[in-house]
């Protein structure tokens, strides 16, 4: 047992840089309604932010790190200066999950992503 406790987890340090390079992209405070897929079901979600590398939910259900996600991501028009709603079909996985205020926050990295006009 002795053995077991002496043994950490390494992240090399190309991982690190990456992972640090992710969290340093400026995030955008959009709450929108979105359905999450995983292996475990759909779920209804809020988004808090999002960035070019990722979204954080709040959700009322945990979705466990390394989990594989599908979502869509409807962008008002508006919003980002477009006469028509902007539709994101993205494809990630779970890199964060946390408790906030009695909800689920779960951090997502897109790894991809295919535009289309609402």
């Amino acid at each position: 047992m002795a053995a077991d406790a002496s043994k950490e987890l390494v992240v090399p340090q190309a991982e690190a840089k990456h992972y640090a390079a992710m969290q340093s992209a400026p995030r955008f405070p959009l709450h929108l309604a979105v359905e999450v897929m995983s292996q475990s079901g759909a779920c209804a979600a809020e988004t808090q932010n999002i960035s070019a590398n990722g979204v954080l939910f709040a959700m009322d259900r945990d979705v466990p790190v390394g989990s594989m996600v599908d979502f869509t991501i409807m962008l008002p028009g508006d919003v980002v200066g477009s006469r028509c709603n902007i539709q994101i079909d993205c494809h990630g996985r779970v890199v964060r999950s946390f408790e906030d205020q009695g909800r689920r926050g779960v951090g997502v990295v897109i790894d991809e992503y295919h535009f289309e006009r609402a």
